[in-house]
């Protein structure tokens, strides 16, 4: 590849080469249909790309890769410069998403990345490449101690954007306090098609513990702030030097924000054991502490948060692969049958 080193943009002969054909990444969704199949809509898409890398400075220098889901178009572009740009494209289901990492960027612009440019309207990110991911750093060890700096950082963010739980609502976050957990139940219950008759009879008689769950959990008094609800370590920047970016908000919530521990606290048993979890626990919590509450109630709310928390995944699975009233179940409805399950099963801590 040749670069124009003093003037530090791409040469006519490096914007060419990235008009190749795009190396293109289905998963395991290989019949999933995407924006990105329609002509129209890429045309848009890489036109409004190119508009904005441009008004940084920037050009594209070598062919793109797309990695298509059924819940995002994802393309990373390699730009002269010291890292790849990449683009998100989010469903109507998470159309929030865009407005919400443009917000958070002037709210708590030390908790993530920057984007370089946000189409509000039409669910469009550009953001600067944030380097290396906590899996990547981490490469297959087994240390307890992990999570605990990015679990302390990202509670402390979370507690910074309590005073804007209504303006996060606002922007379409959908809303699952504690107080709207029982409605919520009874809806994900009522819809879910892969549910067995065995299953809704253990659903029905779960419903009054649900409902004590969530009165116990509003009493701790912690406010209502954003729950990530999937911050595994895949959705967490880990350049170094004790810096973390938090990214990818397409399941958020505005709810109670120990939910938010479920999902690390699950990978964490999968990679250290259950030993990690009372540390990783008391790192979350410190941020949480002077607040009127003690240390006790704070743990007794984790645990009762870890439970309620498998509503706000069953409600994001059945968003992003909804199934129209009467029709079989499809993907959604096995994830969100699965987490329903969950709330009858004892966390462990």
């Amino acid at each position: 590849m040749h670069r124009d080193e003093t003037a530090g943009t791409a040469t006519t002969t490096d914007v060419i080469r990235a008009d190749a054909p795009p190396a293109i990444d289905r998963g395991r969704f290989p019949d999933a249909v995407t924006p990105w199949e329609d002509p129209v809509w890429r045309a848009d898409a890489l036109a409004w790309i190119a508009e904005n890398l441009a008004a940084h400075g920037l050009a594209e220098t070598a062919p793109r890769s797309v990695r298509l889901r059924p819940w995002s178009v994802l393309v990373r572009l390699t730009v002269a410069g010291p890292g790849p740009v990449w683009f998100k494209a989010v469903p109507p289901a998470a159309a929030f998403e865009a407005g919400l990492t443009d917000a958070l960027a002037r709210w708590v612009p030390d908790h993530l990345l920057t984007p370089l440019a946000v189409e509000v309207e039409r669910g469009w990110i550009l953001t600067p490449d944030g380097g290396p991911v906590l899996a990547e750093v981490l490469d297959g060890a087994a240390d307890p101690r992990y999570w605990e700096e990015p679990l302390r950082r990202y509670a402390a963010m979370q507690r910074a954007l309590t005073p804007y739980a209504k303006e996060i609502a606002a922007l379409g976050v959908p809303v699952a306090g504690p107080g709207d957990l029982p409605a919520l139940f009874d809806r994900l219950v009522a819809e879910n098609a892969a549910l067995t008759r065995d299953d809704r009879v253990a659903m029905e008689a779960l419903r009054p513990r649900v409902a004590d769950w969530c009165e116990e959990l509003a009493a701790t008094g912690v406010a209502d702030s954003l729950d990530h609800a999937d911050l595994h370590e895949k959705q967490v920047f880990a350049p170094g030097s004790g810096r973390y970016a938090f990214f990818d908000w397409g399941d958020a919530l505005v709810g109670h924000p120990f939910c938010s521990l479920l999902v690390p606290a699950r990978a964490a048993v999968d990679r250290c054991g259950p030993e990690a979890l009372p540390r990783l626990r008391d790192a979350y919590l410190e941020p949480w502490t002077g607040g009127g509450a003690s240390a006790a109630e704070l743990r007794r709310a984790v645990r009762t948060a870890w439970r309620l928390a498998a509503l706000g995944r069953a409600a994001s699975w059945g968003r992003m692969f909804p199934a129209p009233p009467g029709a079989p179940a499809v993907a959604g409805d096995e994830e969100g049958a699965y987490w329903l399950r969950e709330l009858a099963v004892d966390p462990p801590l």
